[in-house]
């Protein structure tokens, strides 16, 4: 696959990569020591879970809210409410122990337990992209994307891990080092919101599209026409997939070393440095392992022995063995993500486009929101630490095999111009 090169990219684009790198590593630098930081304040491991629950459950809200007023209200303007409702977030988490205000703080702000994307951010910029570039290039550019998104989550979680115990080997409380860490998302926040006030109008949809969506909108529900079928077929689907991965979030494997080998902060940011620079290069080999199979065989074909690796981590004897099953892992994990997304926004009409992201990407948050208050529960009990690793894998092999069997003939333009 050829490089991409920067300056093929038009000024909102690069823009649009960059915020994407503050953001991915903003999150990874608190999901490393989030359930560690809530565990310091007092809160139970269920009272954790319910957290996280209800963190994922609001982001889903906030981005029905935004991605379905966006070409409407305007997507710049959308963008900086959500980067807003990230300081919101960041702020209430450091400011307060009281538990109602935490939970109305995961409900209503944007705040990532996993380090991965949440909110409405990922989906209004899919659409933004995918105008911008044409069918045969979509591929590679999405896994350009989602590279740096994961090597800036990498750098986030180990920034995390780091500045956590230097902090605490100066004499810092640790609550107190994780907090610095959370107020530091906050101001992540403020930064994306003037990076996103920079874009140009070019990003907004013209008027003539608004006027379209808006009659489609009230014809059809959430914006969609031609496409309503196979959006709520590959929602449903995504919204498993999203289920079982919610048992192992980044913060709950984090918290899962601590318990069971004792890893401290500064070794927890080190192994998913590596995790996540793995699952970046995974992302990328993607696209070149679709050009010669196809986009369904690739999400399928990598993802079932990640997910079988998944399985194996819990059940190794000791420290080495599990990092490395983890890290092997990761480097197959991602192959499905940007593969995902270019197929979604292959089936789709180019103005449903914002609509299908943005639902397909809150059907992933809504399969997510239930699995860490169950993990929470399971996480109390130690004969039941490992299980969510078992949920988790067996889960996604379902899901995997539910997709082959419902898509396996359904192709994407390019594939049917240029079968691989």
């Amino acid at each position: 696959m050829k490089l991409l090169r920067y300056n093929a990219l038009t000024p909102d684009g690069r823009l649009l990569f960059g915020t994407r790198t503050l953001r991915l590593f903003a999150y990874g630098f608190t999901s490393v020591i989030l359930v560690l930081y809530l565990a310091q304040i007092g809160l139970s491991e269920a009272k954790i879970g319910s957290l996280l629950t209800l963190t994922l459950m609001g982001d889903t809200a906030i981005s029905l809210w935004i991605t379905t007023t966006a070409d409407r209200i305007g997507r710049r303007r959308m963008l900086i409410v959500g980067a807003g409702l990230m300081v919101f977030a960041g702020a209430l988490f450091a400011l307060t122990r009281d538990f109602v205000l935490l939970l109305i703080a995961a409900t209503i702000g944007v705040i990532s337990p996993s380090g991965n994307e949440v909110g409405p951010f990922l989906s209004i910029e899919q659409a933004a992209l995918s105008q911008t570039i044409p069918n045969e290039r979509r591929t590679g550019v999405f896994a350009w994307y989602n590279l740096v998104g994961s090597f800036a989550t990498a750098l986030g979680a180990l920034m995390g891990g780091v500045v956590a115990e230097a902090m605490q080997g100066i004499g810092i409380a640790p609550l107190e080092s994780y907090r610095a860490i959370v107020i530091g998302y906050a101001g992540a926040g403020l930064a994306l919101g003037f990076l996103f006030g920079r874009l140009s109008p070019g990003i907004e949809a013209s008027a003539t599209e608004v006027a379209h969506d808006s009659v489609v909108a009230f014809k059809s529900r959430f914006g969609l026409h031609r496409s309503r079928g196979v959006v709520l077929k590959l929602s449903m689907l995504f919204a498993l997939d999203s289920f079982a991965g919610g048992f192992v979030v980044q913060s709950i494997m984090a918290y899962w070393f601590h318990i069971r080998f004792g890893l401290q902060p500064a070794a927890l940011g080190s192994i998913f440095l590596g995790a996540n620079i793995l699952a970046g290069l995974s992302a990328l080999t993607a696209a070149r392992i679709a050009s010669r199979i196809g986009l369904i065989n690739t999400m399928v074909f990598t993802h079932i022995p990640s997910n079988v690796l998944l399985i194996l981590v819990p059940l190794m004897p000791n420290l080495p063995l599990a990092v490395a099953l983890l890290l092997m892992r990761f480097s197959i994990s991602q192959m499905d993500v940007p593969t995902r997304q270019s197929y979604t926004m292959a089936l789709v009409n180019p103005d449903e486009r914002s609509a299908s992201a943005g639902i397909t990407s809150i059907a992933r948050t809504v399969g997510a929101s239930p699995s860490p208050f169950f993990t929470g529960l399971l996480m109390g009990s130690p004969a039941l630490l490992s299980l969510p690793f078992f949920l988790a894998g067996g889960l996604k092999i379902v899901y995997d095999l539910i997709l082959y069997h419902s898509f396996r003939t359904v192709k994407p333009p390019e594939e049917k111009t240029h079968p691989p």
